[in-house]
């Protein structure tokens, strides 16, 4: 069996958030202790982080508890992006168990981090396992960590995401037991008898067919398909490449997962920033390392795209766990959907509600996402990441 429970509070008082949050979990779960416990914990409630942490601990009657600092937290159908806010969920039951994780200096060893990441993992690993992985985003380099931990833990689900905040500190913070830090990264590992659906889904859409790499250096794009870069960018972004600062926001590169692709289909595709632009000298500035050769392609990031994309993720994923309905979901989104989006709250926590009923679901808003990434994980950006945990089936 799998019990889970999830809880919040917006109380301004940091432990009396985390005592109402956790309070509300464990009640839904049923518990009277806890496997494990995941707390993401607002900016408002920053000086008292290790209280809150030390405060769930207690509730939930367990060491192993992790999470991260966020923008807005994710639970009980509920988005709270903005103030004071805690979220926490609970689990535990006959089925399954709960490891904390923690690796420090996260900053410029990715490949050591991975490793130090396996090392705590492996001894714990089970029948079926979920890594939840919580990093600091001013500090990790995702594509080289991940990719490394991918040879370290062949075939071990990874989801999570980068910590985030609301701008006032620039500074994000870690989780694990009372232990509050930057630069590192904090994790979960559930292990068990039970069954795991992951899914993604995307806020972006395809501007048009891909372009061939025909000048590059680094990061900056020169040429594609013999053309300044920054031209073949201007007809895709339209109107909108009159305002750079403007164009960032909405327009970022795609980068097919299949090399020589000539179109983005729905899921096949990664997202990266447009880090700089000059007309002037005709080049982009690209947060990936494209070669010549490579096949690129632009997207727009726009609310009824992603509304559509959820909504056929979530479609995906009731088929999926028909046979087997969920328990309890985690929701790592990106911190550029939510609201500001939709223009309407609680948009993706009430699509997840109508498809998969009401069942316990906590998360948080993160700085980029890591989940489903083709056949393995990998870090996403603009996405939604859900995790869904049901009971193996008989």
């Amino acid at each position: 069996m799998v019990n889970a429970g999830v809880g919040y509070s917006v109380s301004n008082n940091p432990k009396v958030a985390a005592a109402e949050a956790t309070q509300r979990a464990m009640r839904q779960a049923g518990l009277h202790h806890a496997a494990g416990a995941l707390c993401f914990a607002t900016t408002a409630h920053g000086a008292a982080f290790t209280s809150v942490m030390r405060t769930v601990a207690v509730e939930a009657r367990t060491r192993d508890v992790a999470g991260c600092s966020s923008a807005g937290v994710i639970a009980a159908e509920h988005e709270i992006e903005s103030g004071p806010a805690v979220a926490v969920i609970v689990f535990g039951g006959t089925s399954l168990s709960a490891k904390r994780i923690f690796v420090p200096s996260l900053r410029g060893r990715p490949r050591e981090v991975a490793a130090e990441l396996a090392a705590a993992v492996r001894p714990a690993l089970g029948p079926n396992n979920l890594l939840c992985l919580f990093a600091d985003t001013y500090n990790m380099e995702p594509d080289a960590l991940l990719s490394a931990l991918v040879r370290e833990l062949p075939g071990v689900p990874v989801v999570g995401g980068g910590a985030s905040e609301d701008g006032s500190i620039g500074e994000t913070f870690q989780f694990c037991g009372d232990t509050v830090s930057s630069n590192a990264v904090s994790g979960m590992l559930l292990t068990g008898d039970f069954e795991l659906n992951v899914a993604a889904t995307q806020a972006c859409t395809p501007l048009g067919a891909t372009h061939l790499v025909t000048a590059v250096r680094d990061n900056i794009l020169v040429e594609l398909d013999g053309r300044r870069a920054f031209d073949v960018f201007a007809e895709a972004a339209g109107p909108l490449a009159q305002d750079l600062p403007r164009a960032a926001a909405f327009i970022f590169l795609g980068i097919p997962l299949e090399p020589g692709a000539e179109r983005m289909a729905r899921g096949s595709y990664l997202v990266r920033n447009i880090v700089g632009a000059s007309a002037e000298h005709g080049v982009l500035a690209v947060a990936h390392r494209p070669r010549i050769g490579d096949r690129v392609g632009f997207v727009l990031r726009n609310g009824e795209r992603a509304r559509e994309d959820l909504k056929d993720t979530l479609e995906e994923l009731k088929e999926r766990t028909e046979a087997a309905p969920p328990v309890f979901g985690l929701y790592f989104d990106c911190v550029s959907r939510g609201a500001g989006l939709y223009n309407i709250p609680d948009h993706d926590s009430a699509y997840i509600a109508r498809y998969l009923g009401h069942l316990p679901v906590a998360g948080f808003f993160t700085g980029f996402e890591v989940g489903p990434l083709g056949a393995h994980p990998g870090m996403l950006q603009y996405s939604g990441v859900l995790a869904l945990v049901s009971e193996k089936r008989a």
